[in-house]
Parts: structure tokens; C-alpha cells; sequence
């Protein structure tokens, strides 16, 4: 493959990409779902870990696309570095989380035009479900018409979302108290069930516990940092989506740490705990008045947008790839005349509409959603680590294996505090690919191996060992 293309994604647009994957609703609910874990003291500790180990693996990252030009997003890695079923497992979980994702995305949007039309409040009311329906089917119909084209948009949006994002910021250090900052900064936090919050003496292990209840969210807002990767092969010149992964995640932890931290220095811990969501958007009218929150609204909406039009491109890229390398059928990665993959796009999209109508029956769906979808994506991320360190141990190469070996035991950690129970939820919809993955291999004439059947069987009994435990109310959702 050619490492110029003429009409190419550009690097603004693929840096565009990064940032607008990523900053979509869980940065307008970080303050309060921050200070609902920790204390500011331990918040700062838990951005400088999660900073550490997301820039090891945008370093990965970088360094897969420019050393492996061949290899193109996070399940190719996969595959290359460990076979054709890890690289389908890499590749469905990848597709998993996006759609998942989107489903968060829908409640919070809904959430936000509830400010203006009091119906869509909650995010899942009939009302809200069939307006959410209408938007995500516009979207995938967009993205049908060329992923090129589509990428484009998404640049202007990311631009236009982040006005009110930094107008927030520039308020809230207008606002910023440093006595209300500092006055637990360090003390160890518990809250009962009403809410309120009670302090005591910070420790070691109290502290340990705060950072490990920031991790889940922290790794929500970013998810995404692997777009310019996953586009690299629309990409004018391959290099770029490196540059793109580097600079939009040194772009986002500024803007996330910024934006979390400082409402610690306007209202106590117990009152961000207790706030509407989204956050920032009621934050920013208590600071301005209510002009100042449907400006925040808006943005919101814009922000959200953005992301679910990433977010519609993103994962039918993943799918193409597999059906082209023999892991999914070949139905898969039927081009459309917009050289979009229309099959993939359509069937993401009959899934989301599913999955949207379920939250009819649930108060917690955008919890739920973002967490299956962190955990899904934190395995693919895992495995781009681990196919760094595996080259750096061949090449004996010391500045390839650390950010290998860090990426990797920064993301098997957070699944680990973070919850696996998520992680043991995924597994149900790891054993309906397995089909598809059956299917593939005898459309191309391999057989499935005896270790992969190995794999399939033990994901299976964990997968009914999950349904088991729901229909018995001892998996806690």
C-alpha cells in the first residue's frame, strides 16, 4: 500500500478523529463521577497513572504504524503478533465496544436536549428512544455515502464542540476557590447511601481505593485514542495517524484533567456528588445562569454528535479488515459505490436500534453501556501491548519493550479495578462470533485449530456461567 494518498484523510482531520472519538459525553459528567470516588489529592494521582499508561500505548501505537505499515488497527496487531483467532477476538471486541458505546452515547444526548424539551429528561422514555433512533439511523446513512466525506464533518464539529469546553474552563478558574480546594485534598472519602459524604484521616490503602474507583471512567474518556490508527489506511500519508495518535492524546489529557479537577475548587465533594447529570451542563448554569447552561446544552449535543459520527466509522473499519483477512465472512466487507462498507454498517445498526429499545426497561443504561464498552475495548488495547513487547523482546530492543510492557500491565490492571464483571458480561457476546468466525474459516478454506476450539470452549462456559449468574441476580449490573 502506497504511503501517499491524494485524496486521503489529512493529518488535521485524523488528529480531528482522535479528539472527537474521545471527547464525547463522559467529559461532561467527569467532575461528579470523579468526586463520587476521590478525594482531589487522589483524582491528580489516579490522571498521572492513567496518563502514564495511555501514553505507553499511543507510543505503541505510534511506533506500529511507522515500523508495520503493512498492519492496519488494533485487531491487525493482534493477528500479526498472535494468530487469526486473537486477532478476531481483538477485532469483535473492537466492534463490540463501539456500538456499545454508542448506546451511551444516545441516553446522555437525550439527557442533554432534555434541557430544552422536558420529555427527553430522562434519556429513556418513548419519546427519547424513537428521536435517539432517527439521529443514529441519519448517521449510519451519512457514513454510507463515503467515510472520506464523513471525516471531513467530523473536523468542523470537533472545532465547534470544544468552544464551550474551554469557555467552561475559563469560567471555572474565574470561580475557582483554593479553600474549598484544598480542604480535604488528601482525606480518605466514604459515602452512604443518602449521599453524604464523611472524611477521615487519609491512608495508603484508602487512598489505593480512590484511585482504583477513578479508573473505569478515566479509561471511558479515552476510548477512541486509536481512531487515526484504525483510519491509517485512508490516510494521505500513513505517518500521519502516528502524529495524530501522539498529539491528540497529549490534546486530551490537558483538556480531562483541566475540566475534572477544577470543580473541586467551586463546590464541596458532597454537593458535585449529588448534581443532575450531565454535570457540567447544570455546573456551568449555577455559575453563569441559565443562558450559560443551554450554551453548555449545546455543546454537549454537538460533542456527543461528533462522537457517535466517529464512532459510525471507527467500528465498520474493524469488521472490513477481519472479512478481508478470512475472520469474519466476506459479507462483512462488502463495498458500497461510496467504497463504504454498507453490510457491516447496516447490521451495527440494526444491533443499536435493539439495544436502544431495551433501555425502555433500565434506569442505568449509560453506566452500563460505557462499562461493557471500557471493558471491551481495554482487551484490544491490551493486546497492542503485548504485540509491542513480543517485538521488542525479538528485536531486543529496550525502548520498544517498555512501553509494551507498561501499556499492557497499565490495561490488564484496569480491567481488574475496574471491574471484571463487565469483562465476564462481553464473553455471551464473544461466543455468538465464534459462529461467524466458523463460518469464515470455511469460507476460505482453513480449519478452526484445536487450541482455538480450546479458547471458544472455556469462553463459552464463562459465557453461560454469566447468564447464569444474571438470571439469578449474583452478576450485579
Amino acid at each position: 500500500m502506497a504511503d501517499s494518498k491524494e485524496n486521503g484523510i489529512a493529518l488535521p482531520a485524523l488528529v480531528a478523529l482522535v479528539v472527537s472519538s474521545a471527547i464525547g459525553s463522559g467529559i461532561f459528567d467527569l467532575p461528579s463521577t470523579l468526586a463520587q470516588a476521590a478525594t482531589p489529592g487522589a483524582a491528580l494521582i489516579a490522571w498521572v497513572i492513567t496518563g502514564i499508561g495511555i501514553l505507553m500505548l499511543a507510543l505503541c501505537l505510534n511506533h506500529l504504524v511507522l515500523n508495520k505499515p503493512e498492519l492496519t488497527g488494533v485487531s491487525d496487531y493482534a493477528r500479526a503478533g498472535f494468530g487469526d483467532f486473537v486477532g478476531f477476538i481483538s477485532g469483535w471486541g473492537y466492534w463490540l465496544s463501539a456500538w456499545l458505546g454508542n448506546v451511551a452515547f444516545a441516553t446522555m444526548l437525550m439527557s442533554s436536549f432534555g434541557y430544552f424539551f422536558p420529555s427527553l429528561k430522562s434519556g429513556n422514555s418513548v419519546s427519547a428512544i424513537i428521536f435517539a433512533s432517527l439521529i443514529s439511523w441519519a448517521l449510519t446513512i451519512l457514513v454510507t455515502r463515503g467515510i472520506e466525506s464523513a471525516a471531513i464533518i467530523n473536523a468542523i464539529v470537533t472545532v465547534t464542540k470544544m468552544i464551550p469546553i474551554f469557555a467552561f474552563i475559563v469560567i471555572a478558574i474565574i470561580n475557582f476557590k483554593a479553600g474549598v480546594f484544598t480542604s480535604h485534598f488528601w482525606a480518605n472519602m466514604s459515602t452512604n447511601l443518602q449521599g453524604s459524604v464523611t472524611y477521615s484521616k487519609a491512608t495508603g490503602s484508602g487512598i489505593f481505593e480512590q484511585i482504583k474507583g477513578c479508573m473505569m471512567v478515566m479509561m471511558w474518556v479515552f476510548v477512541g485514542i486509536e481512531g487515526a490508527t484504525t483510519m491509517a489506511a485512508r490516510a494521505k500519508k500513513k505517518s500521519d495517524a502516528g502524529k495524530a495518535t501522539i498529539i491528540g492524546l497529549i490534546s486530551l489529557l490537558s483538556i480531562y484533567v483541566v475540566v475534572s479537577i477544577l470543580p473541586y475548587g467551586y463546590l464541596p465533594l458532597s454537593k458535585l456528588q449529588t448534581m443532575r447529570h450531565p454535570v457540567l451542563l447544570y455546573l456551568f448554569k449555577e455559575m453563569t445562569g441559565p443562558i450559560g447552561g443551554a450554551f453548555i446544552a449545546i455543546g454537549l449535543i454537538i460533542s456527543i454528535l461528533g462522537a457517535w459520527l466517529s464512532w459510525t466509522m471507527l467500528p465498520v473499519e474493524a469488521t472490513s479488515l477481519m472479512a478481508e483477512q478470512g475472520l469474519l465472512p466476506k459479507w462483512f466487507g462488502k463495498l458500497n459505490k461510496h467504497r463504504a462498507p454498507a453490510n457491516s454498517l447496516w447490521l451495527t445498526e440494526i444491533l443499536i436500534q435493539l439495544f436502544l429499545i431495551t433501555l425502555l426497561f433500565t434506569d442505568q443504561a449509560y453506566n452500563f453501556a460505557y462499562s461493557l464498552c471500557t471493558s471491551a475495548i481495554a482487551v484490544c488495547y491490551a493486546l497492542v501491548g503485548a504485540y509491542q513487547l513480543k517485538l521488542g523482546l525479538q528485536q531486543k530492543e529496550l525502548k520498544v519493550i517498555i512501553p509494551g510492557l507498561i501499556a499492557l500491565v497499565f490495561e490488564v490492571l484496569s480491567m481488574i479495578f475496574a471491574g471484571l464483571q463487565f469483562l465476564w458480561l462481553c464473553t455471551i457476546a464473544y461466543v455468538i462470533g465464534f459462529v461467524l468466525y466458523y463460518k469464515a474459516r470455511k469460507e476460505t478454506g482453513n480449519s478452526v485449530g484445536k487450541l482455538e476450539w480450546l479458547f471458544m470452549v472455556i469462553i463459552a462456559v464463562l459465557a453461560i456461567g454469566a447468564i447464569t449468574a444474571l438470571a439469578l441476580g449474583k452478576l450485579k449490573i
